[in-house]
């Protein structure tokens, strides 16, 4: 397997094995699978029918497991579909050099980027409204809580990068829709709870096609509510789209925000990711031509 980053460490099921039954003997004899996904923070393992084991694959991971297990506990009541529980924790072992987690496993299947009917968008809409309203005090900013200025100089050079592939996007109509998310007025409210990266593989649905969980929590926080508005374009087809942002009541500027901060983040993930991760570039390619699209 390619691997994303740099510093990043490999991880086998042995491994995982070897951890699990150093930490936790109990759970030592349930089967070990790797768990397909587009992930870039953790090698995710399934352990057995009900458990998943999380490993970090870089240093910077550490910190993400950090947060998870600092407020998970606190966001899960307020919300309204599952999100993971920590089962449990580890500290290096067995040559693997960080911390690790084990989570409770949540059932569902991730949703297919423009597969999505309006009952899936309105469920999108509640679970953000529901994170907004969250009463727990205290928050850390997001990962993505600033203004889309913070980004700018980011998103243009992963511009200028794209102009160098040869990914068939127009780069001036990419800066055009930018531009225009760029002059759009701030956030002028307290900020308010957001997850910050609603991206397709951190959604669950279940046979129905409806939000059953939400994963990933590890750039939650408290900053501009537009961040959370990111999948009308990185998942939902324009009917859908039409049908979440009268759910989430989203004005003019707030979804400006949110379909620039939809395409800041597809714009630096594809070139970065294009070679190594064929399924966050994939969505990539669908976010900005939604963004394009209209």
């Amino acid at each position: 397997m390619a691997k994303m980053h740099a510093g990043e460490i490999d991880t086998d099921a042995g491994l995982v094995r070897r951890l699990v039954r150093g930490r936790f003997p109990e759970w030592s004899g349930l089967p070990v699978e790797r768990v397909a996904s587009g992930g870039t923070v953790n090698a995710v393992y399934r352990l057995g029918s009900a458990l998943s084991v999380r490993l970090p694959l870089t240093a910077g991971g550490v910190r993400a497991l950090d947060h998870e297990t600092r407020w998970l506990p606190e966001l899960a009541p307020g919300l309204p579909v599952a999100i993971p529980a920590v089962a449990g924790t580890g500290g290096p072992a067995e040559g693997f050099p960080w911390p690790w987690a084990v989570h409770r496993w949540l059932d569902g299947a991730t949703p297919a980027e423009g597969r999505a009917g309006p009952e899936l968008a309105r469920d999108l809409a509640a679970f953000v409204l529901a994170f907004r309203e969250i009463g727990v005090p205290g928050g850390p900013p997001a990962y993505r809580s600033g203004p889309l200025a913070s980004v700018d100089a980011a998103t243009r050079a992963a511009v200028a990068e794209l102009r160098r592939t040869d990914e068939p996007f127009d780069a001036a109509a990419i800066l055009a829709s930018w531009d225009e998310s760029l002059r759009a007025p701030g956030w002028a409210g307290a900020p308010r709870w957001l997850h910050s990266d609603l991206m397709p593989g951190n959604l669950l649905v279940d046979g129905a096609g409806r939000l059953s969980g939400v994963l990933d929590f590890a750039t939650c926080g408290i900053g501009d509510p537009a961040c959370d508005l990111i999948p009308a374009w990185n998942l939902l087809p324009a009917d859908a789209r039409a049908a979440f942002r009268d759910a989430v009541d989203a004005d003019d500027a707030t979804w400006l925000r949110g379909r620039g901060r939809a395409l800041s983040m597809a714009v630096i993930q594809l070139p970065y990711y294009r070679c190594t991760n064929p399924i966050i570039s994939a969505n990539a390619r669908y976010t900005i031509r939604s963004v394009l699209d209209g």
